[in-house]
């Protein structure tokens, strides 16, 4: 076995986890059409549920968002930044998952650093994001508002990260092409709900 083949070996592996990761599977450049639009078709409609289920938590929301227009333009920051967190330890998980670094003997300490990694992340840009938002309109609350939203998802999304792949092969579902639709479905409602819950408490009672 030569270098050049180890090397084609990883690249392919590569290659196949990403596709895997966006929910295309295998798909090669000469399947057809119909085929093509078939394997992604499944996990579009997926996406597009879950879209609504996070829709749906928002306009749960509509008088709070009215009377304060200001959560309207910083509510995408806190699911934005849950879903970055959450596909970066997803993508680890799989990875260990495909290696078997993984296992039962060691799982629990992989969770507890993943929650100790989401709570330092999460004050890291808590500070930041609730220094911004204070220079930007002038409201503390909002500022604290926003802030504990951002240390709440990040948690989540540190957890989920590995708790949904790692659930997914339990249930014999590969995880690398389920998981990432899971992911960002459950930091974007965790994030809307924590951000607009908590903004409904702060500025109305």
């Amino acid at each position: 076995i030569t270098g050049d083949d180890v090397f084609t070996v990883l690249k392919e592996e590569a290659e196949e986890d990403v596709l895997r990761l966006a929910g295309v599977g295998d798909e090669e450049i000469t399947d057809s059409i119909f085929k093509k639009t078939k394997r992604r078709f499944n996990w579009l409609l997926l996406n597009l549920f879950t879209a609504l289920l996070a829709t749906w938590v928002i306009s749960r929301f509509g008088a709070t968002i009215e009377q304060m227009v200001a959560l309207a333009f910083l509510m995408p920051i806190v699911a934005s930044m849950g879903g970055n967190a959450g596909m970066q330890t997803l993508a680890v998980t799989i990875r260990t998952l495909a290696t078997k670094e993984l296992s039962s003997s060691n799982f629990g300490k992989v969770v507890t650093k993943e929650f100790v990694i989401g709570v330092l992340n999460g004050v890291i840009f808590a500070i930041i994001t609730g220094a911004i938002v204070q220079l930007w309109f002038k409201e503390i609350n909002l500022s604290i508002l926003i802030a504990a939203s951002m240390v709440l998802n990040m948690i989540v999304a540190g957890l989920f990260g590995i708790l949904v792949p790692v659930s997914l092969k339990k249930f014999n579902i590969d995880p690398a092409i389920a998981s990432s639709v899971f992911v960002t479905t459950i930091t974007d409602v965790i994030g809307f709900l924590s951000f607009l819950g908590l903004g409904a408490y702060f500025f109305y009672g």
